[in-house]
């Protein structure tokens, strides 16, 4: 989900607009995702890097995240995504990881779809943690830059 700010930014319009749709987007692939065959889904929601943005940035990314998976999960369970939020969790604010729990475990039955947000994540720190997730089949870029 990289790129909503300049998104918005570029239209002229504020960077927590860009970002909300950004989440409206995350909706539809979700949404899309079992009907073209797809199992597993792991979408980049905030980097171990966006720490540095503007403190009112990070609280505003982290109460939009903890607003769509209270009002998102019922959804989520109904069209069979088994929800899993990877990355570090020890910097999170509580609301979040209170609303995460609660939106793992009702989630915990899906079996059309696996969906993996990554939360304060990085590939290095997934690496030094061992973690071991199925390869990548693609990784879509939002905000048009190649790396």
């Amino acid at each position: 989900m990289d790129g909503n700010g300049r998104w918005a930014t570029r239209r002229g319009l504020p960077r927590a607009a860009g970002h909300r749709a950004g989440a409206e987007a995350v909706r539809c692939v979700v949404r899309i995702a079992p009907n073209c065959g797809i199992t597993a889904l792991t979408l980049y929601a905030f980097s171990s890097d966006n720490w540095s943005r503007p403190a009112a940035e990070v609280s505003m990314l982290m109460r939009l995240f903890a607003h769509h998976l209270r009002t998102e999960t019922a959804e989520l369970a109904a069209q069979g995504v088994k929800l899993a939020v990877i990355g570090r969790r020890d910097r999170l604010p509580h609301s979040l990881l209170t609303a995460i729990a609660a939106a793992e475990q009702s989630t915990a039955g899906g079996t059309r779809l696996e969906l993996r947000i990554a939360v304060d994540y990085s590939g290095r720190d997934a690496i030094r943690a061992g973690q071991i997730l199925p390869d990548v089949d693609l990784l879509i870029r939002t905000g048009g830059e190649q790396r």
